[in-house]
């Protein structure tokens, strides 16, 4: 049997009302298995099948409730749509408050029949997407939540990454602070194979008279106070990875090193006149343009050349604003569990603000403000712990949401216009003209949806 999201587990006692319910779906393109009860139906159903289910509630032996109670079992999150009689709301709203998607009441009009099917069906994808998402993250790294994304940057980024991470090729990440530069970094270390450690080092953060002896090591006596021999962070990386971090802010001098080093894949300690051999791949990282602070002397264009074998560059969060609500789910979850608290969905109204906000920080950023809606602060504050609300006016407000809500539905459906101006509700023309005002592109989320389908690993 077809196990896609475009199928459709329909029961019902009635096999007028089966047979009618089966050709409505049909003529929308949805498949349809109909089953005469409850208990049936139940054989069919497994945790992750990719369909939903619309089920009657006024069955002999097992009713639709108890139906759903069972089936809820199997899949907290399939999504269950009751179909009651006329006069029977009260039971209805029963099936709600015990976890149905929706309910329908007879006689139903065809097209509300299969808008309500489709919203369950893209409920119903976006959950098995999350699952798959996670599932797929945790294989590589601890760190990868960072990573997620499905915008068209990140699919490319992903792809890359898997073409080389096996490699030991030499490569160099850009992105801005707080993008995730060293989740690539560890990414690639644990997806290489490579059997040493990943070494992180912040090239601005150490000082400039102990930079060389913490990278390349020292023998005793080397200088005053070396009283014994240390091992440098390149020779702890041997048959590792190497993560330089700012590399921009190494000295020239040291630059000069770094390169023979690579050049010839060993080493000096300070003190020594021996060569050590190592085995290491170094992964580099800066904020800035090394193109252009070589061409005027900042950085030594021959280093720069040696470590952009690969060029990573992490597109800015408000690149890609269609990743946030996944990223904002996953990192309140995951607070909410570090520090034992309950937190309420986030709103529509909450949403609106997020995807309106720069992210000068980025995905760091991103974290942060979670955290503080899941302690009860406000996310977006700056300077002040004070709960309340934001200053952005309601109607950027209303249109950051507006924005949200049509990449949203343009990535559901794989960017097809016709299905998602159906899916909104709202007039082509209309659809267009918001299209040329957000400065949004289908032929991206087509790129989107046929490189996830090519793509074994579904991301961050």
């Amino acid at each position: 049997m077809p196990t896609t999201s475009d199928s459709v587990l329909f029961v019902d006692d009635d096999a007028d009302v089966r047979e009618a319910a089966q050709q409505t779906l049909e003529l929308a393109d949805i498949h349809v298995e109909a089953y005469p009860d409850a208990a049936s139906a139940l054989g069919r159903l497994r945790k992750g099948w990719a369909g939903v289910v619309i089920s009657d509630i006024r069955m002999p032996r097992m009713d639709g409730l108890e139906f759903l109670t069972e089936a809820k079992k199997i899949d907290p999150e399939m999504p269950i749509i009751m179909v009651t009689g006329h006069g029977d709301v009260a039971t209805a709203v029963k099936a709600m408050h015990a976890g149905a998607f929706d309910f329908i009441e007879k006689p139903y009009a065809p097209d509300l029949f299969v808008d309500i099917t489709k919203r369950a069906m893209a409920h119903r994808k976006l959950i098995l997407e999350n699952r798959t998402l996670k599932i797929e993250l945790a294989k590589h790294s601890k760190n990868a939540s960072d990573f997620i994304g499905r915008n068209p940057a990140m699919e490319k980024l992903r792809t890359l990454i898997g073409n080389i991470a096996s490699t030991n090729a030499h490569v160099l990440i850009n992105g801005e602070t707080g993008s995730g530069k060293e989740v690539i970094a560890r990414n690639l270390h644990e997806m290489s194979g490579r059997t040493g450690p990943f070494v992180a080092v912040n090239c601005g953060g150490m000082p400039e008279h102990l930079i060389e002896s913490e990278l390349f090591g020292h023998e005793a006596g080397a200088f005053t106070g070396a009283d014994h021999k240390r091992i440098g962070k390149f020779e702890f990386a041997d048959k590792g990875t190497i993560f330089l971090d700012e590399i921009e802010s190494m000295p020239l001098a040291l630059q000069i090193k770094l390169l023979r080093v690579l050049q010839e894949r060993a080493l000096e300690r300070l003190g020594s006149n021996r060569l050590q051999p190592i085995d290491l791949r170094v992964v580099a990282a800066t904020k800035t343009d090394l193109r252009e602070a070589s061409s005027r002397g900042a950085f030594r264009e021959d280093l720069y050349y040696r470590l952009n074998v690969v060029q990573l560059h992490i597109p800015p969060l408000r690149d890609r604003k269609d990743d946030i609500p996944l990223l904002l789910e996953y990192f309140t979850r995951d607070a909410a569990k570090r520090f034992e608290r309950s937190v309420n969905p986030v709103t529509p109204a909450e949403m609106a603000q997020f995807t309106a906000h720069d992210w000068p920080g980025n995905v760091r950023e991103l974290r942060n403000a979670a955290e503080r809606r899941v302690l009860g602060l406000d996310p977006l504050a700056s300077g002040s712990d004070t709960p309340g609300p934001s200053a952005m006016p309601l109607p950027q407000q209303v249109e950051a949401f507006e924005k949200s809500l049509i990449i949203e539905a343009l990535r559901e459906y794989g960017g097809n216009v016709t299905a998602t101006v159906s899916a909104l509700g709202v007039p082509r023309k209309t659809f267009y003209d918001k299209l040329t005002k957000y400065e949004i592109t289908p032929a991206e989320f087509r790129r989107s949806r046929s490189a996830t389908d090519n793509d074994p690993e579904p991301v961050s």
